[in-house]
């Protein structure tokens, strides 16, 4: 198989498996919520083990600390996806927010350009999407994370699918 077909079967494989996350996007966010968990029990139980190798009693009092209180939140995202999927929202809301007054910010940093229209509206459509969020938090909490794969999975999707052509393109004009 020649490379640009094989870009092509993984942007193919990615569009259906996006397509598919937006069909199904509670059991996708749970899923999330669940690997999501895991990860962090994982992570935390490591900061412990190197927590303990650490010298100086404080640093290793600090490690090991930090990394059970990473193990309790991911131990608390698996044993309660539904709250787990929640606090997720509630942290990729608050960014989006964020991210909204920025560019709030950036644009009237460039009112005297020609891209201060364009930045305005990204800002203002971020806070209004952040606060569509909070409207609607708990319809939005079960559904967003597997929306937002989904989306993603299908923008990548695309995105290797014309990287695929492209490459055809090019080896056809070689």
């Amino acid at each position: 198989m020649s490379e640009w077909a094989r870009w092509l079967l993984l942007g193919c494989l990615s569009i259906l498996f996006g397509a598919l996350a937006l069909a199904n996007a509670v059991a996708v966010s749970f899923g999330i919520t669940i690997v999501t968990g895991s990860l962090l029990i994982l992570a935390g139980l490591i900061q412990v083990g190197i927590g303990f190798k650490d010298d100086g009693g404080l640093n290793k009092a600090i490690s090991i600390m930090l990394g059970l209180l990473v193990a309790v939140l991911g131990l608390s995202f698996v044993r309660n996806p539904f709250e787990g999927m929640m606090s997720l929202t509630l942290v990729i809301t608050l960014f989006i927010g964020a991210a909204g007054v920025l560019r709030l910010f950036w644009a009237f940093q460039m009112r005297q350009t020609r891209f201060f229209w364009m930045m305005l509206l990204s800002g203002s459509l971020s806070i209004l999407l952040a606060g569509f969020i909070f409207a609607n938090f708990e319809q939005a909490s079960a559904r967003l994370l597997g929306i937002l794969l989904g989306i993603e999975l299908l923008f990548n999707g695309l995105a290797l699918v014309v990287l695929a052509l492209f490459l055809r393109t090019r080896l056809d004009n070689l």
